[in-house]
């Protein structure tokens, strides 16, 4: 059953593909912030998706956080997630990422539970209008 209180955590690595510099966000290397925003996503997404009814799934809406120190290339990251409010189908998840010398970036990240396939069909039918 989904419950507030639910956890999550991830690692991931600051590397030369993950860098500001190389996917064009800034032009230095080091970790950028939109690869630190993503691991916080896919740690929230991953944590409650065995908590899910089959065919749901969750997509993300909203993120709220600081990247507050820069990570160099070469060092571990790791992401914490915590579900903290449930409204019906709307999750909030205090996030919060770390490098090896300690905090890099936190805030909180909102999804929501959608039936994939009608979400699917939904977007795509976009292409036909």
């Amino acid at each position: 059953m989904l419950t507030t209180g639910i956890k999550n955590k991830l690692e991931s690595f600051s590397t030369e593909e993950r860098s500001a510099e190389a996917i064009g966000t800034g032009n230095v290397p080091v970790y950028a912030t939109v690869m630190m925003v993503g691991l916080m996503e896919k740690t929230c997404l991953e944590s409650v998706l065995p908590y899910l009814e089959p065919g749901q799934d969750t997509v993300g809406t909203r993120v709220d956080v600081s990247h507050c120190k820069a990570t160099p290339v070469g060092m571990k990251v790791r992401c914490e997630s915590e579900l903290v409010e449930i409204d019906r189908r709307r999750l909030v998840f205090r996030v919060a990422a770390y490098d090896e010398q300690g905090l890099i970036g936190e805030g909180t990240h909102e999804r929501f539970i959608i039936d994939k396939e009608r979400f699917i069909q939904k977007t795509y039918a976009q292409l036909s209008q």
